[in-house]
């Protein structure tokens, strides 16, 4: 067991309870530049969010935050996605080198999206009441199962070759669609079905493999307090700045990855 990992962890821990998001857009990265394979990276992160985010889940279904009609919507695009995906990658057999720089390009793009929902998603929010009135009224005639599914299948996509994206991008759709939704509900179906989603790709990448348990275990060691302390902090410190900070952070890093 190495020590980094376990203090990547707690580090990355306290950011995801900070602000809520960061967890795969940060983790991933982070084992791939300290030598850890594209692909085994993607899949012990998948099951260390799969992980991490579950009490939090728990919570927000006890306080009844979760709205599990939207989940459902997500999951019937997100999670055959990710499952399509992962099949593909197997029945394409392609050699390490040439699946290391596809996974590392798809993280990359991942990595860019999700910088740009943190630091463009406040005014996102801010202009979707006064924006949105059309959309939102379409969504509620009828098309918000449909667009809600379809906006699935991408993301589903994404975080299941890249483990990124579940929280930023899904947000950010849920943003969007949903434009009256208070706050804490965006938050809780962020985070419900990105648990579903992660567990799903997570398996599939289990299955391939591509998970590395000691490492897992390593990681695990270090964010679980790390959520805690980050959330307790989270309540002293000012949210659009934590979350520009983090959103710039993984713009550089997206641009290293795609390009």
């Amino acid at each position: 067991m190495d020590i980094a990992y376990t203090l990547a962890g707690l580090v990355i821990g306290t950011i995801v309870g900070l602000t809520g998001v960061g967890g795969g857009s940060l983790m991933t990265p982070f084992l791939i530049y300290y030598g850890v394979p594209p692909i085994t990276a993607v899949g012990t992160d998948l099951i260390y969010a799969s992980i991490t985010k579950t009490s939090a889940v728990w919570v927000h279904h006890r306080a009844r935050n979760v709205k599990w009609h939207i989940v459902r919507r997500l999951a019937m695009g997100s999670i055959p996605a990710a499952i399509i995906s992962i099949l593909v990658l197997e029945w394409l057999d392609v050699d390490t080198d040439r699946q290391e720089a596809v996974i590392t390009t798809v993280l990359g793009v991942s990595l860019m999206l999700s910088s740009l929902m943190l630091l463009f998603g406040g005014a996102l929010q801010r202009g979707s009441l006064a924006e949105h009135a059309a959309v939102f009224k379409r969504l509620h005639g009828g098309w918000g199962r449909p667009v809600t599914i379809i906006a699935g299948v991408i993301i589903g996509v994404l975080v299941s070759l890249s483990s990124v994206g579940a929280g930023a991008l899904g947000g950010a759709v849920l943003v969007t669609l949903y434009p009256r939704m208070p706050a804490k509900a965006i938050v809780a179906i962020d985070l419900a079905h990105a648990v579903l989603l992660t567990t799903t790709a997570g398996i599939g990448h289990l299955l391939h493999g591509s998970v590395d348990f000691i490492l897992l275990l390593s990681l695990l060691l270090g964010s679980l307090p790390g959520v805690a302390i980050g959330t307790r902090l989270g309540s002293h410190m000012p949210d659009h700045i934590l979350r520009r900070i983090l959103g710039t952070l993984l713009l550089a890093l997206g641009i290293s990855f795609a390009f």
